[in-house]
């Protein structure tokens, strides 16, 4: 029978693994995972406050850090297959998840205050804002796959457990770095890829975790708002081909049975968000 302490173990390790799928699941952001899970605050406050709080938080998300890095290496050579082979209909379904965790997010936006005028305009500014600045992130081109290419891929994912709804992963497949990152985690490259990436994210977390927990203890209904702007947004995005995109969506070649799975796709996974969100209101 497995113990209390075991059993805390077992499952922080599993919602690592679940984290991870932001790391590397276009359209998900892990910090929307995190906060689903009850594990965004502790981290935000560990990340703001290391010194101060490493000797009570470095246990607590050690199995976290770990159960990460295991769901990255069993996850990356199946998405990979999957996007190879079934780009659309896995892209739809990382949407239906998405949408699926909205009244959720809803919700804790209107926690310490009501909604007002002002929060729709940072939506709606954020929506519209947003959503043409990623569009055309395109434009810019993309990133060479080196350590210095990795360090940035590494600043773009923590930024992703930062500010809950941004997806890295988005943002990464623009800049074309997206699959030589799984290759790398497929591979297990530790010098060249988990390495930079690590880096990368240590020094984002170190220079915004603060400024961001202010934001949220402080503005709590706007940053909120701001996030379900780029929620929406980025989540659009994943669906809508861009053709300066390097790695973004194309329906060549689509046929009905496609188009079915892919609404099939969506709806299980507007099930599964929604399941997840209600999960962690219960036992948050």
């Amino acid at each position: 029978m497995l113990t209390q302490r075991t059993f805390s173990l077992l499952t922080r390790t599993f919602k690592g693994i679940i984290i991870a799928l932001g790391f590397i699941f276009p359209g998900v952001s892990g910090g929307v995972l995190a906060a689903i899970l009850g594990l965004y605050e502790r981290l935000l406050g560990f990340m703001a406050h290391p010194r101060q709080r490493w000797r009570q938080d470095l246990p607590f998300f050690l199995p976290v850090g770990l159960g990460g890095i295991l769901g990255v290496a069993l996850l990356s050579a199946p998405l990979a297959y999957l996007l190879t082979h079934a780009q659309v209909i896995v892209l739809w379904g990382f949407a239906g998840a998405i949408i699926g965790t909205l009244p959720a997010l809803l919700a804790t936006a209107t926690q310490h205050s009501r909604r007002d005028l002002v929060d729709w305009l940072w939506f709606g500014g954020t929506l519209l804002v947003g959503g043409l600045g990623l569009y055309n992130v395109s434009h810019l081109g993309t990133l060479p796959a080196n350590f210095i290419g990795f360090v940035v891929a590494g600043n773009l994912i923590a930024l992703g457990v930062l500010v809950p709804g941004l997806s890295p992963s988005n943002l990464l497949l623009i800049l074309g770095l997206f699959s030589p990152m799984l290759l790398g985690f497929k591979n297990l490259d530790l010098l060249g890829v988990f390495l930079p990436i690590a880096i990368g994210g240590l020094i984002t977390m170190a220079l915004l975790a603060k400024g961001i927990e202010y934001l949220i203890d402080h503005h709590h209904s706007r940053v909120y708002h701001f996030i379900i702007g780029l929620v929406v947004a980025s989540t659009a995005l994943i669906l809508i081909p861009n053709a300066h995109a390097a790695e973004g969506i194309s329906y060549a070649g689509t046929t009905p049975l496609t188009w079915g799975a892919s609404l099939l796709a969506a709806g299980a996974g507007i099930a599964l968000g929604w399941w997840m969100s209600r999960l962690e209101a219960k036992y948050k």
